[in-house]
Formats: structure tokens, C-alpha cells, sequence
């Protein structure tokens, strides 16, 4: 279940990332095209100057200007097929993370239901299992109780008793040496985890 809501809010953040950085291509295009049009401007002024032109040299300084005007009009017209390229490129990258993300958050829907079901199950023998505990509880030392009940708090799994699997506890994993594991066996003494 964690796995998944990880996947969703990890598919959300990228989808804001991209549609962030469409935000972001659109105004570079924006920029590119007022570069476009102040570079039209100016080759409309240096072709009104170039007209009344004294000496060689203005000429020469005018036509490079110009040329330069030309060119940047160019490598912009390309940054914005490029930008435009990328955008295309993003567009595909969202649809697919949207069908992903939709995928998956159906698939957590469902999952979540299941859960739902299995703990409205568990729930009634939980409680009668609660119930049985309570009995007992008269019939066992106060202390072995109270030791037990602590132990069940401070742990994370809440497990109190739990087996001897391959020579460790089940619910610490912590090796048990096989003088105790007999003893435990035996039952000769009472081993409770002080927590």
C-alpha cells in the first residue's frame, strides 16, 4: 500500500515538474519571438540608415549589423522549433505519466478495498480473541501480565510472544543461544524481554 501511494505522489510530482517546464518552454518561445521581431526593427532602421550613408565604412559597419540582425533572427526561428520539438517531446512524457498515474491510482483504490474488507473481517476476531485475552489475564501472575503488556507497547509489530524460528525470535529476529531455546522448551523459566 505504501509502495503505491510512494508511486502516485511520485507520478504527481512529475507530472507538475513537466507541465512546469511547458510553462517554461512557452515563455522561452515568447522571449524568442520578441527577440525576432525587435530584430526586425532594428534591420528596418540600419536598411533607413544604410540609405543615407556619408562613407564606406558606416556602410560596412551598417551591413554587419545587419548580417548580425539576420543571423539572430535565425538562431532564434531555431531555438523555437527546438523549444517546440521539446514540447511535443513533454506532451508524449504526460500522457504516458497520466495513464500511469490513473492506472495506478485505480490499482490503489482497489488495493485500498481489499484492505478495507480484510480489516472489517479481522475486526470481529480481533475482538473475540480481546475478549479471551481478558479471561486469561485473572488466571496469569499480575507481574507476568504487566510484563507482557509493556512489551507489546514498546515494540513496533506489537508482538509479545512470538516463536523460536531457526534459532531466533520471531518478532525481534534476535539470536537466541541453545542453552535458553531448551530452557525455554522445558519451560523451566519464565523469559520475558525487559523493554
Amino acid at each position: 500500500m505504501e509502495d503505491l501511494e510512494d508511486d502516485v505522489l511520485g507520478l504527481k510530482t512529475r507530472l507538475d515538474k513537466l507541465k512546469t517546464d511547458l510553462e517554461t518552454i512557452n515563455y522561452e518561445i515568447g522571449a524568442k519571438k520578441n527577440l525576432i521581431e525587435e530584430a526586425k526593427a532594428l534591420i528596418k532602421k540600419y536598411t533607413e540608415q544604410q540609405k543615407n550613408v556619408r562613407n564606406s565604412r558606416e556602410f560596412n559597419s551598417i551591413s554587419k549589423e545587419l548580417e548580425f540582425q539576420e543571423l539572430e533572427i535565425q538562431l532564434a526561428e531555431k531555438n523555437i522549433k527546438e523549444f517546440k520539438a521539446q514540447i511535443e517531446q513533454k506532451k508524449e512524457v504526460i500522457a504516458e505519466t497520466k495513464e500511469k498515474l490513473t492506472e495506478r491510482e485505480t490499482h490503489l483504490k482497489h488495493k485500498k478495498g481489499e484492505l478495507d474488507a480484510i480489516l472489517a473481517e479481522t475486526e470481529k476476531e480481533e475482538k473475540a480473541l480481546l475478549e479471551e485475552s481478558l479471561k486469561y489475564q485473572d488466571k496469569i501472575e499480575e507481574r507476568l501480565v504487566k510484563a507482557y503488556a509493556r512489551i507489546r507497547n514498546n515494540v513496533k509489530n506489537g508482538l509479545a510472544v512470538v516463536p523460536i524460528e531457526r534459532g531466533a525470535s520471531g518478532g525481534s529476529f534476535f539470536t537466541i543461544p541453545p542453552q535458553v531455546q531448551v530452557e525455554i522448551a522445558s519451560e523451566k523459566k519464565d523469559y520475558y524481554r525487559r523493554a
